[in-house]
């Protein structure tokens, strides 16, 4: 396709890649106000925040497989439709369970554009260079819509109501249907694998199990129920590595974790994502509820995070020219674990600048990982595999970013739930509960509650410095991928 249509359609996939990161941030800022108007519970409020982008990192390899069957186009096109139709139910859910099931349901369908954007780009641009700036483009569309969320979700929730905060993306999915079809090439693999049904369904349920159990260990007093769920989706995930090792051509390709610099590089993009996602999660939260800022002053203070990953990703670049990538990741890593360490500090007067601060000293640091890790990822593994490892790195950014919000939302609710004694189960119940009171004892009980829940951001924080200063030194000791060298463009053909 000639070079100019090319560009055009790189300004459609923009699209899709903004709002899928758009939607996995945006909702930060509006949960407060939606779980009050619904009257959603704090497990509740969990599946509502992370059961989209779960859904998104679960299916994002099965979508793979399935757009090299139908046509990257086509899967394209479907799953912006059922996106826009889908926005508009979660936008006027009447119930926790609506939404959580809207949610879901949203995820499967940005499972279909993240990786069609990408397969996309990478057939529509035959010149190497042109095709490097072409995905760093759509890197950065990916962070700068991570940010960009909570700031359009705050201006919208000073406005409107929070269905607003969904409704957003319905104009956009209808620009990418209508323009779609005239810019975009159709491409298909002549070698697509087949689709493991069987192994999707594993998977699935495999994970929703095992996050059913992390939630439910923070409100369940006798840890039966968890226990249970946990050991049940371990064992699914055991049976689905099985299917997936004795495969010919597997919905996951297992055996790439032979390589050690491809295993660290995953690794290092699932555990920083839930370092990242869970330290915003109680950021954004305690800028709200505790300092009490509104919900657009909230998305302003909480931009630099997402920026800052964005001035890291497009400065990676230039650090890799003058120092070895593996130094720069890990340095990077190590910045981002003493921004973490800010965040013990934060109390009291001081604690807007320590928050600011740490945030985006967090957020610049983990630049050359999202940066330099697919290309060590896709370096790591022969040029036949290398399609196959670029998925597998997408899939751990999200699966990474909705772990955090389980894992360390589990944590910081267990430390909540301690320090008032079990008597408030979440900050926004205390803050509902107090305007029920008698002055004094609201304020004694809003008092209490925020103290609560800045011990969790100094637990969080904490161990986001921790998670961060681990994978700084697990870089360093990994080998250099022996191949450097960029892998060759996949056969395809156009219909």
């Amino acid at each position: 396709m000639r070079v100019n249509r090319a560009w055009l359609g790189l300004v459609v996939l923009m699209l899709p890649t903004l709002l899928v990161a758009m939607d996995m941030t945006a909702l930060l800022l509006a949960l407060p106000q939606l779980s009050a108007d619904l009257g959603a519970t704090n497990v509740e409020q969990l599946w509502i925040s992370d059961g989209y982008g779960f859904m998104v990192a679960g299916m994002v390899i099965t979508m793979g497989t399935l757009g090299d069957r139908i046509g990257r186009r086509r899967l394209l096109m479907i799953g912006a439709a059922a996106f826009a139709v889908l926005s508009v139910v979660a936008a006027f859910a009447v119930s926790p369970l609506m939404l959580v099931i809207a949610r879901a349901l949203l995820g499967i369908a940005g499972a279909t554009l993240a990786p069609s954007t990408l397969a996309l780009i990478t057939n529509m641009f035959r010149d190497g260079r042109q095709r490097g700036q072409a995905i760093a483009i759509w890197a950065t569309c990916q962070f700068a819509g991570g940010a960009l969320g909570p700031v359009l979700a705050g201006f919208l929730l000073q406005h409107f109501w929070w269905g607003s905060v969904f409704l957003v993306a319905v104009p956009a999915m209808a620009l990418l249907l209508l323009a779609g079809p005239v810019l975009l090439p159709e491409f298909r693999s002549d070698q697509a694998g087949r689709l493991d049904l069987a192994g999707v369904g594993l998977s699935l349920v495999a994970v929703l199990l095992m996050v059913y159990g992390i939630k439910q260990l923070s409100v369940e007093s006798v840890p039966v129920v968890p226990a249970v769920a946990l050991v049940a989706g371990a064992a699914v995930g055991s049976l689905f590595v099985r299917r997936q090792l004795r495969l010919e051509t597997p919905l996951l390709d297992l055996r790439l974790f032979r390589n050690r610099p491809f295993t660290a590089v995953i690794v290092g993009l699932v555990f920083a994502g839930v370092a990242m996602a869970g330290t915003g999660l109680l950021v954004t939260q305690y800028l709200q509820s505790v300092l009490g800022f509104s919900p657009v002053a909230s998305a302003l203070l909480f931009a630099p995070m997402g920026l800052g990953v964005a001035v890291g990703t497009m400065a990676a670049p230039a650090l890799a020219r003058r120092m070895k990538q593996t130094t720069a990741i890990a340095g990077g890593l190590a910045g981002s674990s003493l921004g973490s360490l800010l965040l013990v500090a934060v109390d009291g007067t001081g604690a807007l600048p320590l928050v600011m601060i740490g945030i985006t000293v967090l957020a610049l640091g983990t630049g050359p990982l999202f940066a330099l890790g697919t290309g060590l990822v896709v370096g790591s593994v022969p040029p036949e595999r290398a399609g196959s490892a670029a998925s597998m790195s997408e899939t751990g950014n999200y699966f990474g970013g909705s772990l955090g919000f389980a894992l360390l939302g589990v944590v910081a609710a267990m430390v909540y739930r301690s320090r008032m004694d079990g008597t408030s189960d979440s900050l926004a119940g205390a803050v509902a509960a107090g305007r029920h009171l008698p002055a004094d004892q609201g304020a004694e009980l809003l008092h209490a509650a925020r103290e609560a829940f800045t011990a969790s951001l100094h637990v969080t924080g904490g161990v986001g410095a921790v998670i961060f200063a681990g994978l700084a030194v697990l870089v360093l000791a990994m080998r250099p991928a022996a191949r450097t060298t960029s892998a060759p463009l996949p056969e395809a053909a156009r219909s």
